[in-house]
């Protein structure tokens, strides 16, 4: 949050204009100088236009697509995270994004769609991520999202990810729930024993649906 007195002003004028339904004057903020300043612009933008957001609000995509590559990550990041609620514009750009908190928001994003909304190259560029990010955060949201979308060319991946780090095997084991196998109940199997208590209960309870 921005410490500076008058940016604080302009903050607080935006957000009660969210309040108060002034369209105008969020727009007008989208492109101030302070960052954050356009993030509660963001935010007051989907206070009017609905939470999730209206897709049928004349200034959505435009209003999203801007802020995705805004030069901040903060921006780009919050942007991402209302897109979670819509089915356009596209999040490509986002799960590249040099500043891994974006890219872990459009993995997320990515899972809350409906799968039709997701096209090809983010589907791909998911799977890639789940198991070739280095931060294991992101490889944590797309193990979800994969699980969350039912996609089964992130089969291979999520198991792969069966041997990352704790926090990513947790969402690993609970992707495997849409998929049938062999090879899923081997891992399940596995799992079963795992040294994380979480991934433990988790590989149990699937195991325990399946009989």
């Amino acid at each position: 949050m921005t410490t500076d007195p008058v940016d604080a002003e302009r903050r607080r004028t935006v957000v009660l204009a969210g309040h108060a339904g002034d369209l105008a004057i969020v727009l007008a903020h989208l492109d101030d100088p302070s960052a954050p300043v356009r993030t509660a612009a963001l935010g007051a933008f989907a206070r009017i236009a609905g939470d999730p957001l209206d897709e049928r609000h004349a200034d959505y995509v435009a209003v999203l697509t801007r802020g995705i590559t805004d030069p901040d990550p903060g921006v780009r990041r919050r942007a991402v995270e209302l897109a979670g609620a819509t089915t356009a514009p596209p999040l490509r750009t986002a799960l590249l994004d040099p500043d891994p908190s974006v890219v872990e928001m459009a993995a997320w994003a990515l899972g809350e769609r409906p799968i039709d909304s997701v096209d090809a190259e983010e589907r791909a560029t998911l799977v890639a991520l789940c198991t070739g990010h280095a931060d294991a955060l992101v490889r944590e949201a797309a193990a979800a999202s994969i699980g969350a979308l039912e996609l089964p060319e992130g089969r291979a991946g999520v198991l792969a990810a069966m041997g990352d780090v704790a926090a990513v095997r947790r969402r690993a084991v609970l992707a495997l729930a849409p998929f049938e196998g062999e090879d899923i109940r081997a891992a399940l199997d596995n799992a079963a024993t795992d040294r994380d208590w979480q991934v433990r209960q988790a590989a149990e309870d699937l195991l325990a649906f399946e009989d």
